[in-house]
């Protein structure tokens, strides 16, 4: 990594989606920093910083940038409690907002301006053997922070066994009970399913529908498993995964009625992007790189397809982020620049906005 050259060093301009990348480093102890501070990014399609936000907290990368130029970000899963939740920051980095949560993975900004935090709570439950264990736990709430529903994943295994083939529940035993006897789901996704073909097929074969818009999806990383939670019931109604993906992130529907999914391959030895179609479970897309071992980030990382059909891949152990089209071409390539000592030189997830999003804050900075 030290003798590579970092920035942006593919720019297709001619088939990448213009706009502007956000994303942040990992940072566990921010006065490990040499000046006590994350980094938030937004760059352009030529690497060029357009704004940075500084965080004083611990810090996770799935950040948001909201259309009046203003960021949220959560604290990182393993930061001070008295210190965790979610930030609003002004470009100025000043607090304008604070919810105090345990913060794990991921959160959503709703319609109507709710937020879908996806949380973690600590107590024993003897249905996955004995001691502590770590359980998902999903909230919704408003900007007056009141709760207005809420979600625990312990309280559906039986939906579960029910969903998955009987080896597969047997897998799911294994391993709650050997390797992830602590932290046995590790829920790193809420992510609220959109207008989508699958759920009109459902209607239209007079089948419960599933895949319906509002409903959740779900990744138990340590399980190998993404479900989809129905919404208001909190029944898990469909559920996939072991056997075929590996250390999982982000899986989220697409208006085609697919899954997009960022397969890390932990144990494979390489991360591939996949399409899955939940009606068959058939992988109808892939991205994977030649030789396959040169992609492959057995942690954290994320994909987010874009209106030109392209795709944008954040491989965040490698802090490469890069876009490639449906037939595999590289169209923009951007190696994370700034390694410095005490954060964790990771790249958890990124997001790439439109010119009209980010015009709000833009339309400041240029004053």
């Amino acid at each position: 990594m030290a003798d590579r050259q970092d920035g942006v060093i593919v720019h297709d301009s001619g088939r990448a989606w213009p706009g502007y990348t956000l994303f942040a480093e990992s940072v566990e102890d921010p006065k490990a920093v040499a000046d006590g501070r994350g980094k938030i990014r937004l760059i352009d399609m030529e690497g060029a910083v357009v704004h940075e936000w500084y965080a004083e907290t611990a810090l996770q990368s799935h950040c948001r940038l909201l259309p009046s130029g203003n960021v949220i970000y959560p604290t990182r899963d393993r930061s001070m409690v008295t210190r965790a939740g979610l930030r609003e920051l002004n470009d100025a980095s000043e607090t304008v907002w604070y919810y105090h949560c345990w913060v794990d993975h991921d959160f959503q900004i709703l319609g109507d301006g709710n937020l879908l935090i996806h949380t973690i709570t600590d107590y024993p439950w003897p249905e996955l053997g004995p001691g502590l264990k770590r359980h998902p736990r999903v909230l919704e709430v408003n900007r007056e922070q009141e709760v207005l529903w809420q979600w625990r994943g312990e309280e559906h295994l039986a939906e579960l066994e029910a969903l998955l083939e009987p080896e597969h529940w047997t897998f799911l035993q294994e391993r709650v009970r050997g390797k992830f006897r602590f932290d046995w789901a590790h829920n790193n996704t809420c992510q609220v399913i959109p207008p989508n073909e699958a759920a009109e097929k459902e209607a239209a074969a007079g089948d419960p529908v599933r895949f319906k818009p509002g409903n959740i999806v779900f990744s138990y990383r340590s399980l190998d498993i993404i479900g989809v939670i129905d919404r208001p019931s909190g029944e898990i109604v469909w559920a996939w995964g072991p056997g075929v993906i590996d250390g999982q992130h982000k899986p989220h529907m697409l208006p085609s009625g697919r899954i997009l999914v960022f397969d890390n391959g932990t144990l494979r030895g390489y991360s591939r992007v996949i399409e899955v179609d939940p009606l068959t479970g058939d992988i109808e897309w892939e991205y994977t790189s030649e030789p396959k071992e040169d992609f492959l980030s057995r942690y954290i990382s994320g994909a987010q397809r874009l209106p030109n059909g392209n795709t944008l891949i954040c491989s965040g152990g490698q802090t490469r982020l890069f876009e490639v089209t449906p037939e595999g071409d590289v169209v923009w390539d951007f190696l994370y620049p700034w390694h410095e000592e005490g954060a964790l030189n990771s790249v958890y997830r990124c997001k790439r906005y439109s010119e009209e999003h980010c015009r709000g804050l833009l339309d400041r900075l240029r004053k």
